[in-house]
């Protein structure tokens, strides 16, 4: 057989999907497992998908040898030491100027730490982001690669190929930036995304707990939601899972889904970039503690039977009414979830020195991936318009929009306490905004009480310089 174009490596769902991906759009690539069964399944898969150019191979020599030079490797294995280990076995056989591309979540810094000991043995190194799943990884992705500029020129015509394709603006992929970049940014994609179904299914709690409305309204809800400002890929699944009868039992199956939520690391991770970098991420924060209350299943049985009771008001809702203020809170929460999302990233990009472009992440993103909305476009033009914006709440579209919904946004958060629904998410973007609006926070009271018990200092608003006051005397002297 003649060479082949690439490689991939680890062929699980997300590698596999994205293995026939790149056959199918004209590739031809070799494929290896560290479990054979699996090359032979993508092998069969490839014949019955159309008799795509995928060939396998059951041992890592005869896979790196069949790939035509400088060659390229994509890694599609589970973060931490899977990679490494997969990383050993490649080199190997690998030779200088050869790439190796990790197209998992991995945490940025050891992509650095990777990028540095390849280099080292003449090898190049990407990690490269993949958002959408399964059906992105076969129909076309969203893609964030970050690392070698020199490795994504070897592949960039696979890549702008094998990406999602929005009619508007593109291919969704773009060349990242420096070293780590690339896992940066899907990381906070990531945290974007924890924020983003939090807030979702906040306003399904609310319609659902405060409205009453039944899943057969909330599938027509959210589709018409799905029309307009909100249409985006989960709002559409959204919509779809309201729809769905319970083959084993009366019902819909939404309803016997057990309430814990699972999480693979990379929310955590954003939350935890956020606190290093000193940026407010109060939105993502909630999502993630959420997430944590929601594992508290057993422990939250038992406290339902120590504080029974009926926590709603008994007053009338007006459907309609709470419908239409329910969907302006979700897409102005959306906002300050995004602009804490891309403040996230803005820091680090400064940090250490990435010059990642904002607009382009937003374009990248507007297709493919799991947060791929109609509202991305919005947020591309805003940086377009400012490439140095302080923050998305400010963009003068962004900025009017939010203060055109603050009052049903008020609204909600309202309705949901007196009516004992939590709506952290929704409430943290609401106190983000609030907190950033405001030109005078109590701040000045933190920062004096760090004075009195540990001598911080403080500045003064009417005069520079750095000032220490003796509070405790002061105040034991005016009692006197």
């Amino acid at each position: 057989m003649a060479l082949t174009r690439i490689g991939l490596a680890g062929l699980a769902v997300m590698g596999q999907n994205l293995a026939l991906n790149i056959a199918e759009k004209g590739f031809p690539i070799s494929v290896y497992n560290r479990t054979t069964s699996k090359v032979d399944e993508t092998v069969q898969r490839a014949k019955l998908e159309g008799n795509l150019p995928v060939y396998g191979f059951h041992d890592p020599a005869s896979f790196v040898s069949s790939i035509q030079k400088p060659r390229v490797v994509i890694m599609l294995v589970k973060a931490g030491a899977p990679v490494d280990q997969t990383i050993a076995t490649l080199a190997a056989h690998l030779e200088q100027g050869d790439c190796i591309i990790d197209g998992g979540n991995e945490w940025y810094e050891n992509t650095e730490r990777r990028e540095k000991a390849m280099e080292e043995r003449g090898l190049l190194y990407l990690g490269m982001g993949v958002s959408g799943g399964e059906e992105g990884a076969r129909n076309g992705p969203s893609l964030m690669p970050g690392g070698s500029f020199e490795a994504y020129k070897y592949i960039e015509d696979i890549l702008l190929k094998v990406a999602a394709q929005v009619p508007d603006s593109g291919p969704c992929v773009t060349y990242i930036g420096k070293s780590g970049s690339g896992n940066f940014v899907k990381m906070v994609h990531n945290g974007i995304e924890y924020g983003d179904m939090q807030l979702i299914a906040e306003a399904y709690d609310v319609l659902k707990s405060v409205g009453k409305l039944t899943n057969s309204e909330l599938q027509q809800v959210f589709s018409e939601w799905n029309k307009g400002e909100l249409l985006s890929f989960l709002i559409e699944i959204t919509a779809d899972i309201f729809g769905i009868k319970d083959e084993q039992g009366e019902g819909y199956l939404v309803d016997k889904v057990l309430d814990k939520t699972g999480m693979k690391g990379t929310g955590k991770w954003t939350v935890q970039q956020a606190a290093e970098l000193s940026v407010a991420a109060p939105t993502i924060e909630a999502s993630l503690d959420s997430r944590f209350l929601s594992g508290l299943k057993d422990e939250r049985v038992e406290a339902s039977k120590i504080f029974q009771g009926d926590y709603s008001t008994g007053l009338p809702v007006d459907k309609a009414q709470l419908i239409e203020d329910v969907r302006q809170a979700l897409y102005a929460s959306k906002i300050c979830s995004y602009a804490q999302g891309m403040n996230i990233i803005k820091a680090k990009s400064s940090e250490k020195g990435w010059s990642l472009n904002l607009g382009e992440l937003a374009r990248i993103w507007k297709g493919g991936c799991i947060i791929r909305a109609i509202f991305l476009d919005r947020i591309k033009k805003a940086y377009d318009r400012n490439p140095d914006l302080a923050n998305l709440l400010v963009d003068p579209e962004f900025a009017q929009e939010i203060m055109d919904r603050q009052a049903a946004w008020r609204r909600v958060v309202c309705l949901a306490i007196n009516n004992g629904v939590s709506t952290p998410g929704m409430s943290a973007s609401l106190a983000y905004f609030d907190s950033y609006r405001r030109d005078r926070l109590p701040a000045n009271l933190v920062q004096a009480q760090r004075d009195y018990f540990g001598a911080h200092t403080y500045e003064r608003v009417d005069m520079p310089g750095s000032f220490h006051t003796e509070w405790f005397k002061t105040a034991r002297n005016s009692k006197i």
